[in-house]
């Protein structure tokens, strides 16, 4: 076995005094070597408490922490100020909603770097807690924050009722712990965010500005090299989306308004129009029908029962047909503006 790699630990932060000691928790109980980790964190300004709570990390934490400004306050802005500072052989994308799930984790997931082939790794699935929160509980088993994404089918992470973690083509390999995954040169799903590591070299090499929208660099380094594999490890990570419906709401309408914007202004890569017009359609007509919605949640819950998870189900649907529909119109007919981040918290 080789020396452990350093990992720089990417996390865009913006008022996360929720989160933050849960996230700090799980990487400093990591068994993987505290001297070769370091946190950097890139702030959007935050007004809660975070950067003091940074501070009294400094004091009793083993791991070097760095915090940096972050002026544009989006994650991708956050992301970009991040990776242009990491020292590290692999950047770890660790949003401050993440917990990791086991002690052992870093020690998984950095293990298939020893294929020179595979560039990135990401854990298979979202982590499923009793002790969370109905959406949280829903977007674990569901395997995604957006229900119109299984629709699509370019989905990331195991989902209870398709039985599947993405429905791109690609060609698997099972190497034990971890599946080697080459994908087709006409598509890739939305990897690149919620614990998601990746070669330093190659990601500084493959971006550049002032956003780091990790599909699209991922999108251009498989258009230049498509041999390169991506490891799905089997593993999962929690994701504490969100504690209620209303919140629930403001992130579908933020993720709406910034994809018009950046899709128009800031040159997006990821062919996202290749997703096909069809299935957007059919996610319309299942929610209008609610009888499709229903069917699949009871798909789900004979998978893993969850009966309040998945009567949610529906319920988001239902929010996101709403919001990302007046959203798209509302783009149409006015100026498209990225979301507002004023009073802004995790």
């Amino acid at each position: 076995m080789s020396e452990p790699k350093t990992i720089s630990i990417v996390t865009p932060t913006f008022n996360c005094m929720r989160t933050i000691d849960l996230y700090m928790e799980a990487v400093m109980n990591q068994s993987y070597p505290h001297e070769k980790l370091e946190f950097i964190f890139a702030d959007g300004g935050s007004t809660d408490g975070t950067l003091e709570k940074f501070e009294e990390y400094k004091k009793k934490c083993d791991i070097k922490i760095s915090v940096y400004e972050n002026p544009l306050r989006t994650a991708e802005a956050g992301k970009a100020v991040g990776v242009k500072q990491a020292e590290g052989d692999v950047v770890l994308l660790l949003d401050s909603d993440n917990i990791i799930p086991d002690n052992d984790w870093l020690n998984r997931m950095m293990a298939p770097f020893e294929d020179e082939k595979i560039v990135a790794s990401e854990p298979i699935e979202y982590t499923y807690r009793k002790e969370d929160g109905v959406i949280n509980r829903y977007c674990a088993l569901i395997g995604m924050n957006d229900p119109l994404c299984m629709f699509t089918g370019n989905y990331d992470r195991y989902c209870r009722i398709t039985g599947k973690w993405t429905e791109v083509e690609r060609e698997e390999i099972d190497c034990g712990d971890y599946l080697s995954i080459k994908f087709q040169a006409n598509m890739i799903p939305t990897i690149g965010a919620n614990g998601f590591l990746m070669r330093t070299k190659e990601l500084k090499e493959n971006f550049e500005g002032d956003y780091l929208f990790d599909i699209d660099v991922l999108w251009e380094l498989f258009l230049k090299d498509p041999e390169l594999r991506v490891a799905k490890v089997k593993t999962g990570i929690v994701h504490l989306f969100c504690p209620d419906v209303k919140t629930f709401c403001r992130k579908q309408n933020r993720r709406i308004k910034d994809f018009l914007y950046f899709s128009d202004a800031k040159g997006r890569k990821y062919p996202w129009n290749k997703l096909g017009k069809g299935k957007i359609v059919l996610f319309a007509l299942c929610c209008v029908t609610i009888i499709p919605l229903l069917l699949q949640a009871i798909v789900g819950f004979c998978r893993k029962p969850d009966i309040t998870a998945w009567l949610f189900h529906i319920v988001a649907c239902w929010i996101t047909l709403w919001i990302y529909g007046w959203g798209t119109i509302l783009g149409w007919f006015g100026k498209k503006e990225a979301a507002n981040r004023d009073n802004w918290k995790q």
